[in-house]
């Protein structure tokens, strides 16, 4: 039986549902390509910023048992160099089939626009606006994502400057989660991505009787925020008509295959590559395709959704 794995992620299409979450592997070209070549059907770009970043000190990410607990601090090289390296995987990834997806944050709705002006010029097949990073509050104040008319500001002042295909990475702290999904497709994405980390929490190192983080807090990814996650998507799902790429703790087929049922059209991986690096797509897609052989299932879109039943 032929499985059709392809998906349509906003009017784009990935060979596959798989996609390289952002913050991960940076933006150098060579590793967005390596992630594709290794069988992601998209890859996402560190999130970047109009004007460079240093971010956190050291100590920014640690494994905990159940999960990562990070706080980097955006850092990135500002997107007028970013620009230049996203170009160059744009080149690259085109032999391999994958789509390029360019993470872009701000701290005012025209610092996200300004940021998007220049890396469109990369011509990213789409892009992703970051209002959901929690380990950065104490500089820009109350994420974007926690606020539909924050996050709707942001969302309307990038669609001023680009028409192509936008995504929206919300936050699973949002209290009113399905308020903000709205907001910013009201206000002009074409699709989201479900979830940021959640938190921030705190680890504390008992000999020396302080936080781990040189941040102090940081959020929480990995195993421990999937189930958080997979509610989030099924919730928005159930919500929203646009495309979700669903994100948090993936690290098996049968991950990928309950977001897809609570009604992901791509899924993210991300914390899965520090365990075992770019191995985990194919093995991944491996897995979810023995499933859908023992199940007689011919393509994503018979079980996409499923569990609203």
């Amino acid at each position: 039986m032929a499985i059709d794995m392809r998906v349509d992620l906003a009017g784009v299409s990935l060979p596959n549902p798989l996609v390289l979450a952002s913050g991960i592997w940076g933006s150098v070209a060579g590793t967005l390509v390596r992630a594709a070549s290794n069988g992601a059907g998209a890859v996402t770009s560190k999130s970047c910023s109009l004007a460079p970043r240093i971010g956190h000190p050291n100590p920014t990410v640690l494994h905990w048992g159940h999960g990562f607990i990070n706080a980097v601090g955006l850092s990135n090289p500002g997107a007028h160099v970013q620009r230049q390296e996203l170009a160059r995987a744009h080149e690259e990834l085109a032999p391999t089939g994958a789509a390029l997806i360019a993470s872009v944050f701000g701290d005012t709705p025209q610092g996200f626009a300004d940021a998007v002006h220049v890396i469109a010029e990369a011509e990213p097949e789409l892009v992703e606006l970051n209002i959901s990073c929690p380990n950065v509050e104490s500089e820009f104040g109350r994420p974007f994502a926690l606020d539909p008319d924050a996050a709707a500001r942001a969302t309307e002042a990038v669609r001023a400057v680009y028409a192509g295909p936008l995504l929206v990475k919300l936050s699973p702290n949002a209290p009113e989660l399905v308020a903000v999904a709205r907001a910013v497709v009201a206000a002009g994405a074409d699709g989201l991505t479900a979830v940021n980390t959640l938190g921030p929490g705190m680890l504390i190192d008992l000999e020396a009787r302080r936080p781990i983080l040189s941040n102090r807090v940081g959020g929480i990814s990995g195993p421990a925020l999937r189930p958080v996650a997979v509610r989030c998507v099924f919730e928005l799902a159930g919500a929203v008509a646009v495309p979700i790429i669903g994100t948090g703790g993936v690290s098996s087929g049968h991950d990928a295959l309950e977001m897809i049922m609570a009604g992901a059209t791509a899924v993210g991986i991300g914390s899965g590559l520090y365990c075992e690096g770019d191995g985990i797509f194919r093995r991944v897609l491996e897995e979810m395709e023995q499933w859908m052989e023992q199940e007689a299932v011919d393509s994503l879109d018979e079980i996409r959704g499923c569990a609203h039943g």
